[in-house]
């Protein structure tokens, strides 16, 4: 019985794993990397082995599909979630996903077909423009905190303050993306209305992996332990809510933001965006005053793990 796509995928991965990046069979000796995404629908992580390209200093995916007509639900998932896990060899690091636009994915399609002709023999098999998709790494930009030196976490403390370093930086980033965007003009910037969704909404993205985990998590944990932090830790649960009715309202104009009739109200993102910031940035600071005493004692990771 022929293997399924699904069986000889889930060979190829176990295979790059237990040999440290490594493969035999038809990718042997090529370039592969693993591709955690998390499901537009299901919610659920599914990990695919992706031929890559390095280009132009970037770590560059293509959305070929071998040719087909669709575009592979992988690319589908990170255009809805676009904070995607990478293996590369033995290194395994979050990552925002950002599909090129214009004379961007222009040139780098170029530069992948130059590395890999067979992607060139796929684009013309197909009426599908086959999506250049970057899988920027942390630190790697300048609005993700480039330079800075990398936080060492021993305690829960130091864990919170090195999310908190990310939530700052991608604010950081995603106003002053805003920012040139509406300079430009809608209509004028094409190629910034894609890339600003997805750091968007990886901001957003990341921000509810974080909420949530402190809502489930952490904070009954310190409600336990430390009882007399429970007001505390009521109202900054609230505060949770007001920033989550805030988030929900950016990534709910942000997907038109690369509209072709401009009617994503840039405008009103930018204010949305605004206030999204200010009521965040308020949190944050409320939180690390309050609760980093009692989390500097807590030792990170757990022992055992």
């Amino acid at each position: 019985m022929p293997m399924s796509s699904l069986s000889f995928n889930q060979a190829v991965i176990e295979e790059f794993r237990a040999r440290g990046g490594r493969v035999g069979g038809p990718f042997e000796g090529g370039d592969l990397l693993l591709l955690t995404t998390v499901g537009e629908r299901s919610g659920r992580e599914h990990t695919v082995p992706l031929g890559f390209v390095r280009a132009d200093g970037l770590l560059l995916v293509v959305a070929s599909a071998a040719g087909a007509p669709e575009h592979p639900q992988w690319y589908r998932n990170l255009l809805a979630r676009p904070l995607v896990r990478v293996e590369l060899g033995t290194e395994v690091f979050d990552a925002t996903a950002v599909p090129a636009e214009g004379n961007r994915r222009e040139r780098l399609f170029e530069a992948v077909v130059r590395a890999a002709p067979g992607y060139g023999d796929y684009q013309r098999h197909t009426a599908r423009l086959l999506p250049v998709v970057v899988l920027e790494h942390p630190g790697a930009g300048a609005g993700a905190g480039a330079g800075a030196p990398a936080r060492e976490v021993t305690s829960l403390a130091d864990k919170l303050l090195e999310v908190h370093d990310w939530l700052r930086a991608q604010l950081r980033q995603l106003r002053a993306e805003a920012e040139a965007h509406l300079a430009g003009g809608v209509g004028h910037a094409p190629s910034l209305g894609l890339q600003l969704r997805q750091h968007c909404l990886a901001f957003c993205q990341g921000l509810t992996v974080h909420h949530t985990g402190e809502d489930r998590g952490v904070f009954p944990a310190l409600a336990r332990s430390h009882p007399e932090l429970r007001g505390v830790l009521e109202r900054l649960a609230e505060e949770h809510r007001t920033v989550a009715r805030l988030k929900d309202e950016l990534v709910a104009l942000v997907s038109g933001l690369d509209s072709a009739d401009g009617s994503a109200e840039p405008e009103l993102f930018r204010a949305a965006l605004a206030r999204t910031a200010d009521e965040l940035e308020a949190h944050l600071a409320h939180e690390e005053r309050e609760l980093l005493p009692a989390l500097a004692g807590i030792p990170f990771p757990p022992p055992g793990r």
